[in-house]
């Protein structure tokens, strides 16, 4: 009997990890197949070059900053409700989002998808957390992390086929369908957990950090299109900054805040969040900006584009998986250090072939820069809960998320706005006064809408504005990448000198070493 009963238990967690694998493969393709449909969308729907751009925005930017308060209810409420509830929300939008006919109804369904997708990741995370111990516990979430990369491999060539053959519509249709599939699993086979010291939400920290990093996203976006100087930019960020200090008060007057600020004071924690928001610069945004450029800049197919876009994430089919058996021999430190170094060397590479070049010389550096960020890839989620308690991991992996995925939701628009920037001062005076629409159409890959602004300027000579402000770009993004990286070793380098001091705080367990 007792046996029959260890099986069943283990036959229950298997189905939980599917059920959250499901959900988790659906999450890239929410902002993935946008990006590759943007340009069949823009011809759908219309909308300014902004209206286009909060089309991936929104979602990350909801997504990103409800994650926090979507783990901490998690911990209060229950993680299976949450998760559950969450699947609900994200599948009945993304069934909307399908039948939208209006850009502005659009970007607020997807701002709402990010909502319903940060509450099931928050609560399915933190339910595996609970239904494995701490070697299975990494094993878990180093296959779902294989699972997001499932999702981010095959997410742009199923986005491209989908669009060819039937309408972008047909890319929510797909993510519907896996979050029903994870609903059914999770709903049978998921236990109900909760923080039983858990004082509910704090909603005034939640409320002014959901709002800081509304702002702050609002107004990088806004600048390229009204201005550098623009006054009302310029306030937007301006309240971002006001928010967040009043976000540190608010933390450290509560009794349970939404964000442990104590955390901060040990290197371990703060290299695995710097570590969460190192994929950012060196590939999410890749993610986003390569299709555009693929389609509406090089004329590709959304296939041809898709097929790309593989050679850039299927490292993070496997790779994730063997970085935790890497752990046997190396330093995590040491692994995610030399992978993010190595991401660098690729983006380096990339920004040497310009617009035009052949496909397949891409391949290589995009497979360069794939490798390398799958080699952290795979210890970030196990890393982020093993400095907090157990019966904390809603909060743990609140933070990291939040870390992660508001981070892309910034460094998405700081590219894009740097992107347009870029290419307006190099479009020089045969712009005349229209440099800056120019570029914030051809960042959105619509040509022919940028060439009928100033249709006595050359189109050869808009597309090298925007393949040198390309190039210029990808070099940024390698020396912020190379800089993390240093910083990432460090910091996580100092996990064996600080596992003493942790050991000795109530309530919090040391990270010095992964056990895959």
């Amino acid at each position: 009997m007792r046996d029959k009963t260890r099986h069943e238990d283990k036959a229950g967690r298997l189905f939980v990890l599917v059920a959250v694998c499901c959900a988790a493969a659906a999450m890239p393709l929410t902002f993935t197949g946008p990006a590759v449909a943007l340009p069949a969308i823009s011809r759908t729907l219309g909308g300014s070059p902004l209206a286009l751009n909060w089309v991936t925005n929104a979602f990350m930017l909801t997504f990103g900053s409800t994650l926090m308060a979507a783990g901490a209810l998690a911990d209060a409420y229950g993680r299976k409700r949450l998760f559950l509830g969450g699947l609900v929300v994200f599948g009945l939008i993304s069934l909307g989002l399908a039948f939208a006919r209006d850009i502005v109804w659009f970007d607020g369904l997807r701002a709402l998808q990010g909502v319903g997708a940060a509450a099931a990741f928050s609560g399915g995370m933190a339910s595996l957390a609970q239904e494995f111990e701490e070697g299975q516990r990494l094993r878990a979430f180093s296959i779902v992390g294989a699972s997001f990369g499932v999702g981010l491999a095959f997410g742009p060539i199923a986005s491209g086929l989908l669009v060819e053959a039937v309408g972008w519509p047909a890319i929510f249709l797909l993510v519907v369908a896996l979050a029903a599939f994870a609903f059914g699993l999770g709903a049978i086979f998921l236990k109900e957990t909760r923080d039983p010291d858990a004082a509910g939400l704090d909603w005034k920290g939640a409320l002014t950090f959901t709002l800081a990093l509304a702002l702050l996203t609002f107004g990088i976006l806004q600048m390229p299109e009204a201005g550098w100087s623009d006054p009302f930019g310029l306030s937007l960020l301006a309240a971002a900054v006001v928010l967040f200090i009043t976000f540190y008060w608010v933390e450290r007057s509560v009794a349970r805040p939404m964000l442990d600020l104590s955390l901060f004071r040990y290197p371990r924690f703060v290299g695995v969040q710097l570590l969460a928001a190192a994929p950012a610069y060196g590939f999410v945004v890749l993610l986003i900006l390569l299709p555009v450029r693929f389609i509406g800049i090089e004329g590709m197919g959304e296939v041809a584009a898709g097929q790309m876009m593989i050679a850039l994430s299927a490292p993070l089919l496997v790779l994730p998986i063997a970085a935790g058996l890497l752990t046997r021999w190396f330093a995590p430190a040491v692994i995610c250090g030399a992978g993010l170094l190595l991401s660098a060397a690729g983006l380096a590479w990339l920004s040497q072939l310009p617009v035009g070049s052949r496909p397949e010389l891409l391949i290589a550096p995009l497979l360069v820069v794939g490798i390398g960020v799958s080699l952290p890839w795979g210890l970030m989620d196990g890393l982020a809960v093993s400095v907090v308690p157990k019966e904390r991991a809603g909060m743990a992996t609140g933070i990291f998320s939040t870390t992660r995925v508001a981070g892309e939701g910034v460094a998405l628009a700081v590219v894009t706005a740097l992107l347009s920037g870029f290419t307006q001062m190099n479009l020089g005076a045969g712009a005349g006064g229209h440099a800056a629409d120019i570029a914030q159409r051809l960042v959105t890959g619509n040509v022919a809408a940028a060439a009928g602004i100033v249709p006595s300027m050359e189109r050869v000579a808009m597309l090298q504005a925007y393949g040198e402000a390309f190039a210029t770009l990808l070099l940024v993004l390698t020396a912020i990448t190379a800089a993390t990286a240093v910083v990432v070793f460090l910091s996580l380098g100092k996990g064996a000198a600080d596992a003493e001091t942790v050991d000795d705080q109530p309530g919090l367990v040391s990270a010095t070493a992964v056990d895959p």
